[in-house]
């Protein structure tokens, strides 16, 4: 099966602190460096690296040439990718000592994308192939939609945490990828607990306590962090969801998919940067062999 992702497609910039800022402190950066970023190219590189077939929808701005090379160059095909006039979206990350970030966003092209082509280049994928999307494009739920129409799984990243872009797209959802925080925010929101949510199945990231697999009707699953030396927790998230779609796309099941997701994040937190971080398949596979 084939992984498509409608994501965005950021050039990131990283400064490096000693600590995080606080409002009106300036601070000297003691390293910067440009990056391909965005929640959608960083899921469709960690998905790439882990095995899947990997098909991108998304935009650039006239700036983007440099994005879209780094990103076919991981091997995700980007035919479906528009190229518009105006920016690339951008994110300026700021990332601490300890690993911890904070980040800005400038959606540019992410959210001036057309719907209508995105949904012509949807129009390749097969029965079961499945469709990654989060919130920082345009035109999610109209994608979720069409998906799930042509017999796609749909696994939605509902970050950054929108409860109205939830509640829009979540009717098209298969599988719904939450933090903890954002998971409590939605369950307040809807008055409801994760089980009864309309949707088949939530995953919920819970950062060094692991994550889990909640399905209305059947037990939970638990899947532990694997231990690791945290350098920059950037992407962490996308890397565990574009993993996961990853090890589902072959048919693993839940846990043994959820245990592959683990071991990419693990792997991913111990380097700096975010695409660039994602691990390969071969390194996942020898993490999970040493971790048993």
């Amino acid at each position: 099966m084939t992984v498509w992702c409608f994501g965005s497609i950021n050039i990131d910039h990283f400064y490096r602190l000693d600590h995080l800022p606080a409002p009106g402190e300036t601070l000297p950066a003691t390293s910067y460096e440009v990056e391909l970023g965005g929640k959608g190219a960083n899921q469709s590189v960690a998905a790439a690296l882990a095995g899947a077939v990997v098909r991108h929808i998304g935009a650039v701005g006239a700036d983007g040439a440099s994005a879209l090379a780094q990103l076919e160059g991981f091997g995700v095909e980007c035919s479906g990718v528009q190229r518009l006039e105006g920016p690339t979206g951008h994110a300026v990350i700021m990332v601490d000592s300890a690993g911890e970030n904070a980040i800005v966003i400038h959606p540019g092209a992410n959210r001036a994308l057309a719907a209508g082509p995105a949904l012509k280049a949807l129009e390749g994928a097969e029965l079961g192939d499945i469709l990654l999307l989060q919130n920082e494009t345009a035109h999610q739920a109209a994608l979720a939609e069409a998906a799930m129409g042509q017999g796609m799984e749909v696994i939605y990243s509902a970050a950054p945490f929108d409860v109205g872009a939830v509640r829009a797209v979540m009717p098209f959802v298969n599988v719904l990828v939450v933090n903890a925080v954002e998971a409590a925010q939605l369950q307040d929101a809807l008055g409801v607990g994760l089980e009864d949510l309309p949707v088949e199945s939530v995953v919920v990231t819970r950062g060094s306590e692991g994550a889990s697999w909640h399905a209305r009707g059947t037990p939970q699953i638990h899947v532990p962090a694997l231990p690791a030396q945290v350098v920059d927790t950037t992407g962490a998230g996308d890397c565990f969801t574009g993993a996961l779609a990853a090890a589902l796309s072959e048919g693993q099941d839940p846990e043994a998919a959820m245990r592959f997701a683990a071991a990419a994040a693990a792997l991913q937190v111990s380097r700096p940067g975010t695409s660039a971080a994602m691990p390969r398949r071969a390194e996942i596979e020898a993490l999970l062999g040493e971790s048993g």
